[in-house]
């Protein structure tokens, strides 16, 4: 398959993952890259700018394919310093950076400068358009359905891709409900230059994260998912578990939420540490509405060739045949 997105980045297979918090290591990244997707290394999964760039060599030991870095610029309790995460990847010589969270508009010339191609992560059309006129060179448009922040539109991608379609000039990637060659035919179909999956990727052989996760996920349906945060205005999509269930209890309690009220919950640590030791109640993980569909835990090169052939597949057979009929 060749898209604007596989020319621009140098890939073989349409197919991007996820910037994941805790998720997005060496070993993720270049599993997908080696596949012929794009892999990401999560840039603020490491604990400073120059762990970062060991991870990034890493990476780079790992494969020779294109894989790019995930700078999410969002407000934190801790202050985070994003000019040097920016740096170490200009340094590292890395290629491709997606961005996601509040506008990268200040670190745009420096990356350019640098030779390197931004992909920002939009959950609306609005948010794509300014993207487009700032200079991303890509947009990832993510709908409703996925894990993480969807926004709070709550518009689905049925919607949000032909639109896209329609008003953006740059390439963009569908992001949000997408596993296997029904949804990567579909995101082509409605206008989309490739898909972005994080939740599938996460539960594949290469995923740094324990078993019992993946299989959860495995057995889980679509209906296993909780929004978060939405008394905040800063809704997240997490797996339904047990502290999922109690953050929901406390923010529909009356009165004004505040976040203190539910931060021990929610606490970044005890999510890392639910990835690490498969303690499934222990914290949150993002989850995106895909779970429904996934029903196994291949390789990330068994999972790429399988979406790839099922898309081929319904785009060369089932859709002509359609037509022609």
């Amino acid at each position: 398959m060749k898209t604007r997105i596989t020319e621009m980045l140098g890939i073989e297979h349409p197919i991007v993952q996820g910037g994941m918090q805790w998720v997005g290591l060496a070993e993720m990244a270049s599993a997908v890259s080696n596949a012929g997707g794009l892999g990401i290394v999560t840039g603020l999964t490491q604990p400073t700018p120059e762990d970062l760039l060991k991870e990034i060599k890493r990476c780079r030991e790992m494969t020779d394919k294109p894989f790019a870095v995930n700078l999410t610029i969002l407000p934190t309790i801790k202050p985070v310093p994003y000019e040097e995460y920016a740096q170490a990847i200009i340094d590292s010589g890395v290629k491709i950076v997606e961005t996601a969270g509040r506008n990268p508009q200040p670190f745009l010339p420096a990356f350019k400068e640098a030779g390197i191609k931004v992909i920002h992560k939009c959950t609306s059309i609005r948010h794509s358009l300014k993207a487009e006129s700032i200079g991303c060179d890509a947009v990832s448009v993510d709908g409703f359905e996925c894990a993480g922040h969807p926004g709070e539109d709550d518009v689905t991608n049925l919607i949000l891709l032909p639109i896209a379609a329609r008003r953006l000039k740059i390439p963009f990637i569908a992001s949000g409900g997408f596993g296997d060659g029904h949804g990567l035919a579909a995101a082509l179909a409605m206008g989309a230059d490739g898909i972005n999956m994080g939740t599938r990727f996460m539960v594949t052989k290469e995923a740094p994260i324990h078993n019992n996760v993946k299989q959860r996920m495995v057995d889980a349906s679509e209906l296993d998912t909780a929004l978060i945060y939405r008394s905040l205005n800063n809704t997240a999509r997490v797996f339904k578990n047990s502290i999922a269930n109690q953050v929901q209890e406390i923010e529909s309690k009356p009165g004004e939420t505040r976040f203190e009220d539910i931060q021990s919950l929610v606490q970044g640590v005890k999510g890392r540490e639910l990835l690490e030791d498969g303690d499934l109640d222990k914290g949150i993980w993002s989850a995106g509405m895909i779970v429904g569909l996934i029903d196994d835990i291949p390789s990330c090169e068994e999972l790429i060739a399988r979406i790839v052939n099922d898309a081929e597949e319904i785009i060369k057979n089932r859709l002509k045949n359609i037509v022609s009929a």
